[in-house]
């Protein structure tokens, strides 16, 4: 399997978006602490979240083949546990396994994160904390983009929301400065 080094280096061959990079750093991060909280395996965790996203400039036009591209791109590189989260994510198989469930939830999650923190005067993820998260996923007109349905399913894990925003965000603070948040 490749390490964290070498995803790295696959991601920036892949991905030249510099916001979708974030997102999968940010998705790496939440991935790696829940693993840690869960007692998983962080790396795999970690990688699944860094490469979750590996052919989106490649379907952004064609979201069938989204998640189905990256498996093809990593062939052998990761395992097929990785490769499972990776289309369980994406829609491509049932969300059956723990690390399937959180990339699933983990996802939508970081990008409501960014977006509560880029509605403060100070543009920081230091100057959100859970309970903001909460009001604002109660207010259906705030970044709409992030599905709802998708982030709560943390419960179906054994996560309550809060819970779960509690890790996400704390994750995503200890690479704020990666993130520029």
């Amino acid at each position: 399997m490749i390490n964290r080094q070498q995803a790295w280096e696959l991601l920036n061959e892949h991905v030249k978006t510099k916001n979708l990079i974030k997102h999968c750093l940010a998705t790496e991060a939440v991935m790696r602490d829940l693993a840690n909280y869960f007692g998983e395996d962080e790396e795999t965790w970690g990688i699944a979240g860094l490469l979750h996203d590996l052919d989106y400039e490649y379907t952004k036009n064609t979201p069938e083949e989204h998640g189905l591209k990256t498996v093809e791109l990593l062939g052998d590189l990761v395992s097929q546990e990785i490769k499972n989260a990776i289309l369980a994510h994406s829609g491509k198989k049932s969300r059956d396994t723990l690390i399937e469930k959180a990339i699933y939830a983990a996802d939508p999650t970081t990008g409501f994160i960014v977006a509560a923190a880029l509605i403060k005067p100070e543009k920081k993820l230091e100057a959100i904390d859970v309970q903001f998260l909460l009001k604002r996923f109660k207010e259906k007109s705030f970044a709409k983009g992030a599905n709802r349905d998708q982030m709560a399913s943390c419960e179906k894990f054994g996560l309550s929301l809060e819970k779960f925003y509690e890790i996400a965000l704390n994750a995503m603070k200890k690479i704020s400065k990666e993130l520029g948040l």
